[in-house]
């Protein structure tokens, strides 16, 4: 019954969809106060609004954004490649993507919870092949409906474990390219604690890591949900080569997905528990000096 209903979701036209994904977004907001708390402490405390007019008109257009990249995942899962591409309007920076992948060290691209994260993805897997870093959901139903969407065209998968990470080095090795999404909270050890939007946020080191290893450039990225349903203009970022310190190629790499967010702040995923403490790590202490600062700034 859930397959029937996510390919029947498919099967409405994106605009349509964007429309009930809104009204679900609302229906969503009122109905859970947790959700609701997160979404206004994280963007209150992220200095993004100037002021309470502004802050209030991006809890109103990231409510409706949010609901609309729910209702978008089976349009973007199920429908055919040629359905996604004809929705592209600009790619703003891809000279950057063909500049890098032309080194032939691979490419690792990384967009935060902004816009529509799923779209990039598929999009890319058009145009070449790509390893995306994936965490199975919570609820099992949806892990093949979600794997059978990603894994399309070029795209394949890699595990967040061991063996997945093994995957992502010998993908960069061969000249590949991969697709993170840079602000999930790792498990302990697999992270520092670095600021993000003015919090200490447990960063993941597995990047840096990555670019150290294969010398791999990094592209920031992501897809802008367009009004009036306008389609999807796609930006693209080439960043500078992460430091050797974990610490502070953490604030570096925060620092990047921060200058996409100010961008199109009403597309963020706010509601995401970017700030939680994983399971064994230790909370990290005010008091100490900012390792994760970068120099000069």
């Amino acid at each position: 019954m859930l397959k029937f209903l996510v390919a029947l979701f498919a099967r409405l036209p994106l605009p349509v969809a964007h429309r009930i994904g809104a009204v679900i977004g609302w229906f969503v907001y009122g109905l859970s106060p947790r959700y609701r708390a997160r979404l206004r402490e994280n963007l209150a405390a992220s200095g993004v609004a100037a002021d309470e007019g502004e802050f209030n008109k991006l809890i109103r257009a990231n409510i409706s954004e949010s609901g609309k990249s729910i209702l978008e995942l089976p349009y973007i899962w199920l429908r055919p490649s040629a359905d996604l591409l004809a929705k592209v309007t600009t790619r703003n920076g891809w000279d950057a993507v063909s500049a890098a992948l032309a080194q032939g060290r691979g490419l690792i691209m990384l967009t935060p919870h902004l816009g529509s994260f799923e779209f990039i993805g598929r999009y890319l897997a058009t145009q070449f092949p790509i390893t995306v870093l994936y965490r199975p959901p919570k609820l099992a139903w949806l892990e093949p409906i979600m794997r059978a969407g990603r894994e399309r065209d070029q795209a394949r998968l890699a595990t967040t474990d061991i063996r997945g990470v093994r995957t992502l080095l010998k993908t960069l090795k061969q000249g590949g390219a991969l697709g993170i999404l840079p602000d999930q909270a790792p498990g302990d050890g697999d992270g520092v604690w670095a600021d993000f939007f003015h919090r200490p946020a447990y960063t993941m080191t597995l990047i840096r890591r990555l670019q150290q290893r294969a010398g791999a450039p990094i592209i920031s990225m992501y897809a802008e949900r367009l009004a009036n349903n306008g389609g999807f203009a796609l930006h693209f970022k080439r960043i500078a080569t992460l430091a050797d310190d974990d610490a502070i190629a953490a604030r570096q790499m925060n620092a990047a997905m921060e200058d996409l967010i100010r961008d199109c702040p009403s597309q963020y995923l706010w509601s995401y528990n970017r700030y939680k403490v994983p399971s064994g790590a230790r909370t990290p202490n005010p008091e100490e000096p900012r390792r994760a600062d970068i120099p000069g700034q």
